[in-house]
């Protein structure tokens, strides 16, 4: 087929930052073409430059073979450019209808709206409640919402932008199916993720950046796991964590895993640093989207959380990070009742949490590096009743170097830095609470490059051996079965399990778990 898209010597500079220098890309109509690279590489700022979200410094760019630069979202849309971002991009107040018709910008009356949507539904498999407000709606669902919003305009080229970073297993597939289909109908597709995975599954080629430069591209049969692996991150297969490597083979995950023997009773081993009893929350509908949930977590414990997203998982991290109220049922820590302390309480009774949501709910984004660091721990950097940001910044500075956190320095603001690095610096930021007796982590490794998760699960592992307890929620399932000594499902506000990781048939019992059959 002929080159979609045709990018030649591009290059971009944001302040003294080289986000791209001389990069070299061609797609094709009828393929899906993968962009990789560390957090950090340029992925997101070659998208915005074929969006016309950002300008072009230097180079040439070429749509079907006509000239090509755009300076403005509306100029690519026009010319059949969509594109999902990797942040979401809706009105959290409107219904999703309303997002819909707003992004339309045309007279489109709500019947046809319907009707196109319903083609949608049928045609990719991805369903949206379009009376539902949208702040209402769990993260893989909004994520729906937005890709549904692409495919309105019929475009000719898409762009996603780490789609499927907030779905779950069923949705992920549905999408990349969706990326099959419209490739094969000679539309082109670029579709930048980290997961090896979906790029076997749903890869025609692949082009990887590194410090925004080409490490590589070609089609994707040219390629080995490893090489990838090596072109991403530079560092093979054999040089990262078994239990990582285990988990990048969906097969093998949690095979030969070694997990902690805990009695069901506290007479009979350790009490548990948490306890939830009852837990229910009312939803907007009045129906339980938490009904009755009891967990216990122990010292050293890595407990997961699977499930298809909207079981009640996310409402569960809200509670127990104070950014919902039950209305029923207690949490404790340390046998200390936390029902209703406010979010510095827990922190300060030792709870760290890693929200789902990290672009708003686990930084402030006009604030710099080293202010998100520390907003909890302030006062360590108190002189004479003022804040020392000499000694902040420099603790910053270690901080980045020891979390690979790829940023200008410790007072670059947070808007700055890509999804993946914010992550980090929100991950950097819970596991150094001193004590650490909890740690709660929803999709902790959401959005993060290979050798980034490499870092994230063995510093989760290493709270656990401190003597912290760590719940894990996620839609990784071979994540779960390589980190946790037991996996939970969630299912209906209920939790259904527990599963143990390396004993046969765990991978099966947790999918009959998630269409809800009993444990």
């Amino acid at each position: 087929m002929e080159p979609a898209l045709e990018l030649t010597g591009v290059g971009k500079t944001f302040g003294k930052v080289r986000a791209l220098d001389a990069v070299d890309l061609t797609v094709r109509a009828g393929e899906v073409h993968c962009v990789l690279g560390e957090n950090g590489a340029g992925k997101s700022t070659l998208c915005n430059l074929i969006f016309g979200s950002a300008v072009l410094d230097e180079g040439d760019m070429r749509l079907f073979g006509e000239t090509y630069r755009p300076r403005r979202p509306a100029e690519a849309l026009g010319l059949g450019v969509a594109m999902v971002h990797q942040h979401f991009s809706l009105v959290p107040t409107l219904t999703v209808a309303e997002n819909l018709l707003l992004a339309e910008r045309t007279r489109l009356r709500m019947p046809d709206l319907t009707g196109r949507v319903a083609a949608i539904e049928a045609e990719y498999g991805l369903k949206v409640d379009l009376a539902a407000q949208v702040a209402d709606l769990p993260v893989g669902e909004r994520q729906s919402v937005e890709i549904v919003k692409c495919l309105l305009r019929d475009p000719r080229l898409v762009l996603l932008d780490e789609p499927t970073a907030v779905l779950g297993p069923a949705e992920v597939e549905a999408l990349l199916a969706t990326c099959r289909r419209i490739a094969d109908t000679g539309r082109a597709v670029v579709l930048v993720t980290h997961k090896l995975g979906e790029i076997e599954r749903a890869g025609d080629a692949a082009t990887v950046l590194r410090g925004g430069r080409v490490a590589g591209s070609g089609p994707l049969a040219d390629f080995t796991k490893d090489e990838l692996v090596e072109l991403m991150v530079g560092r093979h297969l054999a040089d990262l964590d078994p239990l990582l490597v285990a988990g990048l083979d969906a097969e093998a995950a949690g095979e030969g895993h070694e997990v902690h023997e805990f009695a069901d009773t506290a007479e009979d081993g350790p009490a548990p640093v948490v306890s939830v009893r009852g837990l229910r929350v009312r939803g907007a509908h009045g129906a339980d989207v938490l009904d009755g949930v009891d967990l216990d977590l122990r010292p050293g414990e890595i407990v997961g959380i699977a499930g298809v997203e909207g079981n009640g998982q996310s409402e569960l991290v809200a509670v127990l990070s104070g950014a919902l109220a039950p209305d029923g049922g207690a949490f404790s820590l340390d046998g200390t009742d936390l029902t209703k302390a406010a979010p510095a309480a827990r922190t300060a009774a030792g709870l760290g949490v890693i929200p789902e949501d990290r672009h708003h709910e686990g930084c402030l984004p006009g604030m710099t590096v080293a202010e998100n660091l520390f907003l909890g721990r302030l006062a360590e950097f108190r002189r004479f009743g003022l804040l020392d940001r000499k000694a902040m910044r420099a603790r910053a500075t270690e901080v980045i170097a020891e979390h690979g956190i790829r940023a200008s320095g410790p007072d670059a603001p947070m808007r700055t830095l890509s999804g993946g690095n914010q992550q980090k610096v929100v991950v950097a930021r819970e596991l150094a609470l001193d004590p650490l007796r909890c740690l709660i982590a929803a999709q902790p490794t959401r959005g993060l490059d290979i050798g980034a998760v490499d870092a994230v699960l063995s510093r989760v592992r290493d709270a656990a051996a401190s003597g912290a307890a760590v719940l894990v929620v996620s839609s990784e399932l071979p994540e779960l079965l390589t980190l946790c000594d037991r996996v939970m499902v969630a299912y209906r506000g209920r939790l259904l399990g527990p599963v143990t990781p390396g004993t046969p048939g765990a991978r099966d019992a947790i999918g009959r778990l998630m269409l809800g059959a009993a444990a």
